[in-house]
């Protein structure tokens, strides 16, 4: 099966590129000319991506470096959901407190103090405060801040990030931590796909309960697009979720989620000032939603070619090997179509299980991609036996075993034979069962009792003759007795 799953993503990748003109059209065109020209926004950079595919939809000095304040956190935040359970205790130590409270964001936490992991995240990430931040630092890292520091910048590396670098978990400012608007965009774009991240970034407000120090503690959402907590000029109608950072050093930064008509948005905007960062991420927003669509990949490409080609009719006939994963999307500009993009085949992960992966571009950029997946036939079919003997198929006669079918059988009377011998085991039980708590009727059991009441009305016959045979001879001696002492006195009376 390996083998054939091998030799079917060759042949279909040869195949695909044979119809690849069905896919970009059989015109080409100039498709950079039908990429939105974008808007003018007063941030010192910024960038906007489409959530789903990575398609980076809009940028200005997207690879710039600059200040993130506590847009840091959101790393924070990732490295915590992908680490730990929500229920851990996180302490707070003096560090934690006494190094980032002041002048700081904060919600007073005290050393010593005992929070859950999930409380010290809404903290985090709705009031900003910058000891939640350290103290999740710690607690991830077993202690040690350093140590947290250095699993910060291993992940942005794996991540793609290639000019970033952090030095706390909150954004204190510091010369050796730095971001771009595009690195700041694959780490947020990474941790929104965290259903829990999700759920925090976009709550207005929330109640941290009461522990070992302080009474229950009510956070408020300071992003303003989400929460009016802060006033209502800067709400959004489709931000669902972000995070807001402020130092003199880096100006405002802000990371915003947004959705509308099934297209999930992502932007970054760094060295802004306020309200500049809200007005020109709802300026990207608009722009972007109103020139970019999501389109499903399974509702524009028909495998019906693919399945015709000879590639694929050598394995099979009147059967779907392939499918294109049903969620795969690309992101083009509302002005093209569909059959514009350029696809590619190429090898898939071995963790996504494809058998191969189209990637699809327009405009020189990647506007998404999908996994072809491979599909198990309902019959077997080997490839010497599915082509004519004309063709070059054997010739040999052959009878098609389904080896499914027959396992599935034997499946079947094995579990009749075992639940057979189960029920028979059950009923020995059982009549074992009864045999030992059941009194034995013995076939002579009448006949002993007959007897032993026959042996006991005789004894009591003999009892009862003994008796009379003892009253008749005491009768008699008394009476003899009697008879005697009549005669006396009668010949007494006879004397003279």
């Amino acid at each position: 099966m390996k083998n054939i799953k091998r030799f079917f993503a060759l042949a279909l990748a040869g195949a695909l590129t044979v119809v690849t003109v069905g896919f970009s059209g059989v015109m080409k065109v100039d498709a950079a000319a039908y990429w939105p020209d974008g808007v003018d926004v007063q941030s010192g950079a910024a960038i906007v991506v489409e959530q789903e595919t990575g398609t980076v939809l809009y940028e200005k000095n997207a690879d710039q470096t600059y200040y993130p304040a506590s847009i840091t956190k959101i790393m924070t935040a990732l490295l915590a959901l992908e680490n730990c359970d929500l229920d851990e205790t996180v302490t707070f130590s003096e560090d934690a407190v006494y190094k980032n409270e002041g002048d700081t964001s904060h919600i007073s936490r005290e050393v010593g103090e005992k929070m859950t992991l999930e409380s010290a995240l809404y903290g985090m990430m709705l009031e900003s405060a910058n000891e939640c931040a350290w103290a999740i630092g710690e607690h991830v890292a077993g202690g040690s801040i350093d140590d947290f520091v250095g699993m910060m910048n291993a992940k942005a590396k794996t991540l793609g990030c290639t000019n970033t670098h952090f030095a706390n978990p909150n954004g204190l400012p510091d010369a050796d931590h730095y971001v771009t608007a595009h690195d700041m965009a694959l780490i947020a774009r990474a941790a929104y796909q965290i259903p829990k991240f999700q759920e925090i970034c976009g709550t207005r407000a929330y109640t941290i309960p009461k522990d070992n120090k302080k009474e229950e503690y009510y956070c408020n959402n300071t992003h303003g697009m989400i929460s009016n907590h802060r006033g209502s000029s800067n709400l959004y109608e489709y931000a669902v979720g972000g995070k807001t950072g402020y130092t003199d050093e880096a100006g405002n930064t802000l990371v915003t989620y947004a959705k509308k008509n099934g297209m999930t948005l992502l932007c970054v905007v760094l060295n802004s000032s306020n309200p500049a960062h809200y007005q020109d991420t709802e300026k990207l927003f608009e722009y972007c939603f109103s020139n970019f669509s999501v389109m499903k990949v399974k509702d524009h490409v028909s495998l019906s070619d693919l399945n015709d080609a000879t590639a694929t009719g050598m394995l099979s006939d009147k059967i779907d090997l392939i499918r294109i994963d049903p969620s795969a999307v690309v992101v083009l500009p509302t002005t093209a179509s569909f059959s514009d993009a350029e696809a590619k085949v190429v090898p898939a992960s071995k963790k996504s299980g494809a058998v191969a992966k189209i990637k699809y571009t327009y405009a020189g950029k990647s506007v998404g991609s999908a996994n072809v997946i491979y599909e198990k036939a309902e019959k077997v079919s080997f490839p010497f036996h599915s082509i004519s003997e004309k063709e070059g198929g054997s010739s040999i006669k052959y009878i098609r075993i389904d080896f499914k079918t027959i396992l599935l059988v034997v499946l079947i009377a094995g579990l009749l034979f075992l639940g057979g011998y189960t029920l028979h085991l059950q009923s020995g039980k059982i009549l074992l069962y009864k045999h030992r708590h059941t009194k034995q009727k013995s076939p002579y059991k009448g006949k002993y009792t007959k007897i032993n009441r026959n042996r006991k009305k005789t004894s009591s016959r003999r009892k009862k003759s003994s008796n009379t045979q003892k009253s008749m001879s005491g009768n008699n001696r008394s009476g003899k007795a009697i008879k005697r002492t009549n005669n006396r006195h009668t010949n007494a009376r006879r004397r003279p």
